[in-house]
């Protein structure tokens, strides 16, 4: 083999490399190599590789000038240094450089080329016009350790069915709460995939990993629930990410798939006089896909209920919507605990707002009863207590 320092290189980000991870952990299969022009062709017109879905081609053609220049100079058989982050993370031995259309691929991944469309024109800006195939060999590659965790659960609790839920949990909400609550009656094991994004908006995954643990640690059945973090690269973008998200779970070792009522890759379509999802296209994955009810709070039921069986209208019903709530916390304010598990917002904002109490203790003792002992206490012990003063009704 070539010497790599004498080898042509090409520069990929962390989205690239996540994905070329994820392919050599057999988490992609069917998928098991970088396509080449004839696969993507098939794939592009029947949706399938070796008779199984996989809604795109797996290509790697990463944009820029110099990439560009090096893709249109290999031959055949050539070995390339693939670079992420300035350091060797791979070696490649070229079978085929072919054209690509950047825009045609953005569709293929979204749905659309809309630059509206969110993370559309981020995925443009790393797609070049030019794609290489060919056997690839990872470097200093580390072994994934999900698969023997999640192994070992099922050994400890002799688990038959396995179901996975992806979720973002940004923030863990009451909802997200009952579909956990909820899926859980009905398997033995449940794999949470705690979705990994590469931007550091809203809440970090540390955050959300956190509140998630604390949930499940303290309400939760023991031994009964994994989390697994799920890089959410461009690939599991668009309305084909139900379909990566089952192709996962089952390389996973999971044999179910739940997922949210308003999952953004749910999509419905029409289709010869009935409705359809996305889930109707899956074909040769053996995972079998539930799609669950949406819950809301009912001021008439007086507690969460599903969307399905509550007979009272909109005007009773509060929605859980993610970006409503992290907004509340972003401004500093606790919300309301029909919302959020007070505990879990108050992990949240001593973490998004860290000292920002002038005096902390005299704030504690002027405003919240005490049993007069000095003690130290945290935001997070703040939040909290200041938490049972909203929920005083006495004099309302």
């Amino acid at each position: 083999m070539t010497s790599s320092r004498k080898n042509k290189t090409l520069l990929i980000d962390k989205e690239a490399a996540s994905a070329l991870e994820l392919l050599k952990d057999g988490l992609l299969s069917p998928v098991e190599s970088l396509m080449n022009e004839e696969q993507s062709k098939s794939v592009l017109k029947t949706g399938l590789i070796n008779g199984k879905s996989f809604p795109f081609p797996f290509l790697l053609a990463p944009a820029g000038k110099m990439n560009s220049e090096v893709l249109a100079s290999l031959k055949k058989d050539e070995e390339v240094t693939i670079l992420f982050e300035k350091k060797p993370f791979a070696t490649l031995i070229v079978d085929e450089v072919f054209h690509i259309d950047p825009s045609d691929r953005i569709k293929q991944i979204y749905g659309t080329d809309d630059i509206s469309h969110p993370g559309v024109m981020a995925t443009f800006k790393r797609i070049g016009s030019l794609a290489v195939s060919g056997e690839y060999t990872l470097l200093n590659e580390s072994s994934n350790t999900n698969k023997q965790i999640i192994e070992d659960a099922k050994k400890l609790i002799d688990a038959k069915h396995t179901t996975a839920l992806v979720m973002a949990a940004n923030p863990l909400h009451r909802a997200h709460e009952r579909l956990i609550r909820q899926t859980l009656e009905n398997t033995d094991l449940l794999v949470i995939f705690l979705l990994k994004p590469y931007t550091e908006s809203n809440l970090s995954y540390k955050i959300r990993k956190k509140a998630l643990d604390f949930f499940i640690n303290n309400f939760l059945t023991k031994n009964h629930v994994v989390v697994v973090p799920l890089e959410n690269s461009y690939i599991f973008a668009g309305y084909n990410e139900i379909i990566l998200d089952a192709i996962v779970a089952k390389n996973y070792g999971c044999n179910k798939l739940t997922i949210g009522r308003n999952h953004a890759g749910l999509g419905m379509f029409y289709d010869c006089n009935s409705n359809k999802s996305i889930i109707d296209k899956v074909i040769g994955i053996d995972i079998e896909i539930t799609v669950a009810s949406e819950y809301v709070y009912c001021d008439k039921c007086t507690t969460l209920v599903s969307k399905n069986t509550c007979p009272h209208g909109q005007h009773h019903q509060i929605s859980y919507h993610s970006n409503s709530i992290l907004e509340l916390l972003e401004l500093g304010i606790l919300p309301p605990t029909i919302l959020m598990r007070k505990e879990i917002s108050a992990v949240i904002l001593s973490k998004l707002h860290p000292n920002r109490f002038k005096n902390l203790e005299k704030l504690y003792y002027d405003i919240l009863p005490v049993e007069g002992l000095l003690e130290e206490h945290t935001e997070n012990d703040f939040y909290l207590e200041l938490m049972k003063l909203y929920q005083t009704t006495s004099l309302t």
